[in-house]
């Protein structure tokens, strides 16, 4: 039995804004009431607040090595795509490619307090090793020690490939598994067409069928700028419409974005059980518009957070992003509070990936946690630590990161990877 507490915390955020004080006790990576301490790992976490490993919901992982490119910032998302496109085609994706970018992406993430991370992958070059760039991702994040949920996705994918690789993935990553999620919950897979602006009703259609087959969430990306306007081009419809015509408005669905939704929308969403997960950090820049999450979380939506990926963001510090979606909430609507934001990046985006047990710190729930120091100049006048965190330095990192009760980030530096190695080994496979 392996037992951790963590002891003197300022603040314990457990979930849905309660705020306590007191040790956090897990045992074999479960959070517990209680236990028998006599041969516990004490976690010093003086001077911290303490809060649940943050999920990231939508992020696109290869984009990692591709940030910052000329000629993809300030254009429309008509001429970013095939901007990027390029990039893609002239680096080679190949397993080799993925799992480099996803072991810094990830390394990246747990860096900055993140735990686990939605991978959208959309990039699947034609006779590519679709199994092998799949596990390349997945052990990336098993040797960093990061939860994954590896979404096998589409962007304009012959249908019937992108089916049988979704199948082929699932077997072979999750093999006799059903529900998409390994024994230990550090893996999970998922389907998802790029969006209706990409994907025909077929790859909607079929990747269903794999989803229906073995349990798998369904996420896609909906109503930003360009979603909408081909949509209206293409079929006279809006991307919602469409989806709800293609049976893709349901319980087991996330839909990212959503910066264009009228309220007869989000009473369609609502009714329909679907998640969203609000991207601010990639919608801003690309002017795409901000989700309505006020009027979202209101009509009862669980609403989560991401980052989306490198090719729009740049970045995949969530924290800097709660921060952003805090700031930018009170141009489409009263402001959201940081107790609220800092939800939507810890339980919110759980639920939306089928996980109750993430984003939270109450018995039962996975021990993903994370010690934030706020003892310095940075939180010098903070009246409030909890808010402090959004408000006052969200480009921190983290003292401590633990993941299903194991230690994976001390001091600021990971425990379980070379950071240098990892950023040597990626910008050596670019610039081949």
């Amino acid at each position: 039995m392996s037992v951790l507490v963590v002891r003197g915390a300022v603040a314990v955020v457990d979930g849905g804004g309660r705020v306590r004080t007191g040790d956090v006790v897990s045992v074999d990576g479960v959070i517990v009431e209680t236990a028998d301490l006599t041969d516990a790992t004490d976690v010093d976490a003086t001077g911290c607040v303490v809060t649940a490993g943050l999920v990231n919901a939508h992020h696109h992982l290869l984009q990692t090595a591709f940030r910052t490119l000329p000629g993809t910032r300030g254009i429309p998302m008509r001429e970013w795509l095939p901007a990027m496109a390029a990039a893609y085609t002239k680096a080679g994706v190949d397993p080799e490619l993925t799992g480099l970018a996803a072991r810094a992406g990830l390394a990246e993430a747990l860096l900055y307090g993140v735990t686990t991370v939605a991978d959208h992958h959309l990039t699947w070059p034609s006779g590519a090793d679709t199994v092998g760039m799949a596990r390349a991702a997945a052990d990336a994040a098993a040797a960093l020690g990061a939860r994954l949920v590896f979404v096998r996705g589409a962007a304009c994918d012959d249908p019937q490939e992108a089916a049988a690789s979704a199948d082929a993935i699932v077997r072979a990553l999750l093999p006799g598994t059903h529900g998409g999620v390994s024994s230990d919950g550090m893996l999970q897979v998922a389907v998802g067409p790029a969006g209706v602006h990409s994907d025909p009703r077929e790859t909607f259609d079929l990747l269903g069928e794999v989803a229906r087959e073995h349990g798998l969430r369904r996420r896609t990306q909906a109503n930003e700028v360009v979603d909408v306007e081909i949509a209206l081009e293409r079929y006279g419809a809006r991307p919602l419409d469409l989806l709800e015509e293609w049976g893709w408005l349901g319980p087991d669905v996330t839909l990212a974005h959503l910066c264009d939704v009228t309220d007869d929308e989000i009473a369609r969403l609502a009714a329909s059980g679907v998640s969203a997960t609000h991207a601010p950090g990639c919608d801003v820049p690309m002017g795409w518009g901000i989700a309505p999450v006020r009027r979202l979380r209101d009509a009862g939506l669980a609403v989560g957070l991401g980052t989306s990926g490198g090719g729009s963001n740049d970045a995949g510090h969530l924290l800097a992003d709660a921060r952003l979606a805090m700031q930018v909430s009170a141009l489409v609507g009263p402001q959201l509070p940081a107790s609220e934001v800092l939800d939507m990046a810890t339980a919110g985006s759980a639920d939306g990936l089928g996980r109750p047990e993430l984003g939270r710190l109450t018995p039962g729930s996975a021990a993903d946690l994370c010690l934030w120091d706020v003892s310095g100049v940075a939180d010098a006048g903070v009246a409030d630590p909890v808010a402090g965190l959004l408000w006052a330095s969200p480009g921190r990192r983290p003292r401590t990161v633990v993941v299903g009760g194991r230690v994976v980030v001390d001091e600021g530096r990971l425990t379980t990877a070379d950071e240098d190695e990892i950023v040597a080994q990626l910008y050596e496979r670019v610039r081949r």
